[in-house]
């Protein structure tokens, strides 16, 4: 299809409608034939900008619904399993664009690398995915994984080091490091045979499946040496924010933006007035005080997050009636259920007509508004319902199960698009797909952790910061090629295909395994005491290879 710019401009529609290389597997718009057709040839600057723009704000819809919706959703569960916690608060970057932390109380080191990052870096992996999912685009997820990993080991880690001198944890640092080297040994492997089979996707699930068992049991070594009690932190554990210290919740509650506002006396409210309220994503006290430019991104997100809010129930755990608002809960039974059957494979199963009479979804709308309405007769505003209740049982606890399975519909749906107009700027500036992933997939799956994570060193956690580094890429690496890999394998095919679509995936892989190698050597060689000499070798290091890197697609410099 990248043939496509060496024709006359006359011919590109009908040459991209002949080709099936052009054809875009998933997404409700096809931005190939929207460039090519759709737009004259004249006009191609245009549909460029327009392209990046939207480009641009599926990364924002990835991370507000990531953050508001994906997230809260998943702690609820994750607290209705009844998971041993600590006492002491995990604060998670949320990524990309996602405008913050989000502050999970209470976790245990499990939750925490099971749920939390799952959580965390979902848009990542539902991207990977997605690109896996055609041969075409896998060169996308190679770049990405890759990409990201370079940049938040260096850029990331390097300003850390920056904004605030600090000791890094040793024992924490030292096993994320040598986890995070073998996942990149084995996925160089891969590369290099070019194909991965069942039992090396079964490999990298089990490899994290034991890096989540080697955290609990340092865990666990740990709490037995220091007697099980909160103890201050050693120089090798990262420092906990306390009550004092803790950070504003960036908005994790998604029906109400005023909490501190509430007033002292409870009062009764009619339903109309929950459910404007609850649909109102701005606290227009807080849009007074903010400056302008939070106010324009802030514009930016209110029309993503009032369609959420309308489809994505969140049960906030807490909050005293669970965020429970019985209109807009109700209303959800309907919308939710349309939502996934109307994403799922972009609406082919909720269009499909049953003896070619009657649609599905209008089947599901029948069933859910009977549902709804008999919810809204027997539950009353003020105290949730059972099926509504963390405490309750899994089976018992229906809205944060639907409210996840929503919001991953959602992420899934962002992601699809997000990885068809990418493939569409590399056929139209003629890119591989590894360069636009180590680049614009990897920069905008990573500004969220970038500003989080400098805002928590800045707040003077550098030593937290720092192992979100090394500790979120790797269920990025580890799960991303495993269950993106596995979902593509069938009975007749147990294999997926990687080939290197450019000679710039070896200088990728060499780049991530030098930085690893170099901050496995430098960190210990320093007595594990980060400053900025080590911030600014990061940095430049970087710029250096994103030169070669850039270098190298452009043929400048020849690999054999």
């Amino acid at each position: 299809c990248w043939e496509v710019r060496t024709h006359n401009s006359s011919e590109w529609c009908h040459f991209i409608r002949s080709n099936p290389d052009c054809r875009l597997d998933g997404g409700f718009l096809d931005y190939l034939d929207g460039v090519f057709c759709v737009f004259p040839p004249r006009l191609l600057p245009l549909a460029v900008t327009l392209y990046a723009l939207w480009l641009l704000y599926l990364f924002i819809i990835l991370g507000v619904t990531a953050e508001k919706f994906f997230c809260p959703n998943l702690s609820a569960i994750s607290t209705n399993l009844k998971l041993s916690h600590n006492v002491a608060e995990y604060t998670a970057p949320i990524s990309p664009w996602g405008g913050g932390h989000h502050v999970f109380s209470l976790t245990s080191p499990l939750h925490g690398v099971t749920f939390l990052a799952f959580g965390n870096g979902a848009p990542d992996v539902f991207s990977a995915v997605v690109a896996f999912s055609d041969p075409r685009t896998a060169g996308l997820a190679i770049g990405a994984i890759f990409g990201a990993g370079v940049f938040v080991t260096t850029v990331v880690a390097g300003g850390i080091a920056l904004v605030k001198p600090f000791t890094a944890a040793s024992r924490p640092f030292l096993r994320d490091v040598i986890f995070y080297m073998v996942a990149v040994f084995l996925t160089f492997v891969v590369l290099y045979v070019g194909r991965i089979r069942l039992g090396e996707a079964l490999g990298y699930l089990g490899l994290y499946v034991f890096y989540v068992l080697t955290v609990v049991l340092c865990t666990w070594i740990h709490r037995r040496q220091r007697g099980d009690g909160l103890a201050p932190p050693g120089p090798w554990e990262p420092e906990m924010p306390t009550d004092e210290e803790e950070p504003e919740p960036s908005g994790t509650n998604s029906g109400d933006y005023g909490e501190e506002y509430r007033p002292l006396l409870p009062s009764q409210e009619t339903s109309l007035r929950i459910l404007t309220t609850a649909l109102s994503p701005l606290d227009y006290r807080k849009w007074r005080r903010k400056p302008w430019y939070w106010r324009l991104f802030k514009a930016f997100k209110v029309p993503v997050e009032l369609v959420l809010l309308l489809t994505v129930p969140v049960v906030d755990p807490d909050k005293d009636d669970l965020n429970w608002k019985r209109p807009l809960n109700c209303l959800h039974i309907l919308t939710s259920p349309l939502l996934c059957l109307l994403t799922l494979k972009s609406g082919a199963y909720g269009l499909y007509e049953i003896q070619g009479i009657f649609p599905v979804w209008g089947l599901v709308t029948l069933v859910a508004s009977a549902l709804a309405l008999i919810i809204f007769i027997t539950t009353s505003n003020e105290e949730p319902p059972k099926y509504h209740c963390v405490s309750c049982s899994s089976s018992r606890q229906v809205f944060a199960f639907l409210g996840f399975l929503a919001s991953a519909m959602w992420i899934n749906a962002a992601a699809t698009e997000l990885v068809n107009i990418l493939r569409t700027l590399g056929i139209i500036f003629q890119l591989s797909n590894t360069v636009l992933g180590l680049t614009l997939l990897a920069w905008g799956n990573s500004i969220g952790d970038t500003f989080s994570d400098l805002t928590m060193a800045r707040q003077g956690y550098p030593r937290m910061a720092f192992s979100a580094c090394f500790g979120g890429i790797i269920f990025n690496i580890l799960v991303g090629v495993g269950l993106g890999c596995l979902l593509q394998m069938t009975s007749s095919q147990p294999l997926v295909k990687l080939e290197p679509d450019s000679p710039l995936v070896w200088v990728l892989a060499g780049a991530l395994g030098l930085s690893l190698v170099f901050s496995f050597v430098t960190v210990p060689a320093q007595c594990f005491q980060l400053g900025k000499a080590y911030g600014l070798c990061l940095i430049t290091y970087y710029l250096v290879f994103l030169c070669v890197a850039l270098l190298t697609e452009f043929r400048v410099i020849h690999f054999s």
